[in-house]
């Protein structure tokens, strides 16, 4: 029987496969693409959705890269400590700072370009839209997935780690906050998405929230679909939906419209 034969994307070759969680096994560097490097305690954790739908697919055929960087291999002594009591005394525990230093010089070694350093936590900046729009233009990044009480301050002065924060809340770990950002950085990246018409017409991409969207059926549960959308006067149309778009955002995204309202005044001057 004839092997059938590979398919080219340029920097490696693919061969179907029915073996699964293809996408957690390791993969070959690829120059000049971006990376997401994360250090966490559950490197198992990765790819995780990462893994699936498009963003799968893109990691796959080489668009972008991830490496996980599995922080007990750092850890102290026989039975590979990472954390310690909280100095000065309270609950719970903290992420050492010579197991996080090691293990940060060991992720970062060799690293090159515009590369920022990241540690999820809920007193860092709220992750946006123009953030994600930053991080694509990276040459990548690397995330400290934080747990226990957090890690020592000391680590985050030293080495300069920015903050960010998946909302005002808490978690048990910063996996699942590394994975969002992941997310919405990698469908930034040209040729994810595979329109690229669609990162520019979605949520925030304007500065407003996204329209409604509608599809077939053109009646369901005695509710049509709006006439102008099926006008097919486009001026129309995208006028109908830049003020739907508009409506949206003021009544549910007050925050976000006031930005809106004062960028476009800027822009007027």
């Amino acid at each position: 029987m004839t092997e059938k034969p590979t398919k080219s994307h340029g920097r490696k070759a693919l061969r179907p496969t029915l073996k699964p969680r293809e996408l957690v096994t390791p993969t070959p560097d690829l120059q000049g693409v971006w990376k997401a490097k994360i250090i966490t305690l559950f490197p198992s954790a990765f790819p995780g959705v990462l893994g699936e739908s498009l963003t799968g697919k893109a990691l796959q055929e080489g668009l972008w890269q991830m490496e996980t960087v599995d922080l007990r291999q750092f850890g102290i002594g026989k039975h590979r400590n990472v954390d310690d009591t909280p100095a000065g005394g309270g609950a719970g525990m903290v992420l050492r700072a010579d197991v996080l230093g090691a293990a940060i010089e060991h992720t970062m070694a060799g690293v090159q370009g515009n590369w920022p350093l990241i540690y999820l936590s809920p007193r860092g900046r709220r992750m946006d839209q123009r953030m994600m729009q930053n991080l694509a233009r990276c040459d990548g990044m690397t995330l400290l997935c934080g747990r226990f009480e957090g890690v020592d301050e000391r680590v985050l002065e030293h080495y300069g780690v920015q903050e960010v924060s998946l909302g005002d809340f808490v978690m048990t770990g910063g996996e699942i906050a590394a994975q969002a950002l992941i997310d919405a950085t990698v469908r930034l990246i040209p040729g994810v998405l595979g329109n690229q018409a669609s990162t520019e017409e979605e949520s925030f991409s304007s500065g407003l929230l996204e329209h409604p969207q509608y599809t077939r059926p053109a009646e369901w549960n005695g509710r049509p679909i709006p006439d102008i959308l099926m006008s097919g006067h486009h001026g129309r149309i995208e006028e109908w939906r830049h003020n739907k778009a508009k409506n949206i955002t003021r009544e549910r995204r007050p925050d976000v419209w006031e930005e809106y309202v004062s960028s476009q005044e800027d822009n007027a001057d």
